[in-house]
């Protein structure tokens, strides 16, 4: 692909993800009030068909003339190991974070972990080549989708909950105010892959995740209810772009050219994987931090707190005043309020630590023992 055809595919790839986050919550709530929820799924195959009939005959298939047979190992201990953290973060809440079963569950995934490192280091054809993470601007691409899960896809999850079933909202007020966070990836991926060619994309994504974990701090500060919420939405959906239209480029332009398509391939395992992690990790800290302020109220029976924290995490307060009969729903929207403001403003924390990582790995000037070639078909941090 010519240097002109691979900017606008990478920047257009960010667009089109835009599409889907733009207006999939308006088709969302629509398909809800007026199909119920088993529409969506419904709809989602269909489209997913059309894409496969449609998208296959025009993609043009590429082969590794070396490839081996699949790297079982390497694919079965990872894909444990994933599975293994993911189920205990979920069951955490539950559990208890003590709990000697969440222990155990933790420690397989370590081990499970460091598995797959060693079958990875001495497999001849491995699944994910780790020899990738001695370029220090790859490490920093990496940086980038977990920045944008603790920023941006979180909330695409967290905020429909609160709106709906805390804020009491309808489902297609709900798709109408999410229209604050993600409209802005119908235009800001584009602008992004424009100011590249002129600015560090390393400085453009940091400078983004900057802008995103402001708008984090000032969501931690709305009431619930109020339409004060858009702004700080707006604000964390202009942040966020940036990154959004820059990294998957980035990906493969800051390794070596014939180590592209394993570059890819991390990334978006990375991706893939943090999001799926990220979303776990989020609500059940979001039921902690529920439960944690509940704890605070005289009175209440404490082995029903956790599940209270739960339900109130998943928009459920009528679950949560069934677990604590006589606490009235005020007590339980201000447990909520307070917890909220504490995720938000971890999750900016970490977007501005991942910030940081960014500016130190991808913006500053490169360092001459990188054997990283330049690459014509994509601007280089």
């Amino acid at each position: 692909m010519r240097r002109p055809s691979r900017t606008r595919a990478f920047s257009l790839l960010g667009t089109t993800f835009g599409v889907g986050l733009a207006f999939g919550p308006i088709v969302t709530g629509f398909l809800i009030s007026g199909a119920g929820w088993r529409a969506i799924f419904l709809v989602g195959a269909l489209v997913g068909t059309a894409a496969l009939l449609l998208g296959a005959p025009r993609m043009r298939e590429t082969r590794d003339p070396q490839a081996s047979r699949l790297d079982g190992p390497g694919t079965l201990s990872f894909t444990a190991m994933l599975t293994a953290l993911t189920v205990a973060v979920i069951e955490a809440p539950g559990l208890g974070w003590d709990s000697p079963a969440l222990r155990e569950l933790l420690a397989a995934a370590a081990l499970l972990l460091l598995a797959f490192v060693v079958i990875e280091t001495r497999a001849a054809r491995p699944m994910l080549d780790l020899g990738l993470f001695r370029y220090r601007r790859f490490v920093g691409v990496q940086m980038l989708p977990v920045a944008t899960c603790a920023s941006f896809v979180v909330l695409l999850v967290i905020l429909p909950l609160r709106f709906i079933g805390i804020e009491g909202r309808s489902e297609m007020e709900a798709g109408l105010l999410m229209l604050a966070l993600s409209a802005p990836m119908l235009i800001v991926p584009m602008l992004a892959a424009a100011l590249a060619r002129r600015v560090s994309p390393g400085l453009l994504s940091g400078l983004g995740l900057l802008i995103a974990a402001s708008g984090l701090v000032w969501l931690g500060f709305v009431e619930i209810g109020s339409r004060a919420v858009l702004a700080p939405m707006l604000l964390i959906g202009l942040g966020s772009g940036l990154p959004w239209g820059l990294m998957d480029g980035l990906s493969v332009a800051v390794v070596p050219r014939e180590r592209a398509g394993m570059a890819a391939g991390i990334f978006g395992t990375v991706r893939v994987a943090g999001e799926g992690v990220a979303l776990a990790l989020v609500s059940a800290t979001l039921a902690g931090l529920v439960a944690a302020e509940l704890r605070q109220v005289p009175g209440l029976r404490d082995a029903s707190l956790a599940q209270a924290g739960q339900r109130l995490a998943v928009g459920d307060p009528d679950g949560a005043r069934a677990l604590l009969p006589g606490l009235d729903g005020a007590t339980l929207v201000q447990a909520y309020q307070a917890a909220f403001t504490t995720l938000s403003w971890t999750l900016a924390a970490i977007t501005v630590l991942c910030a940081g990582a960014v500016f130190g790995l991808l913006a500053a000037p490169r360092d001459r023992a990188e054997v990283m070639p330049e690459r014509a078909d994509y601007p280089v941090a």
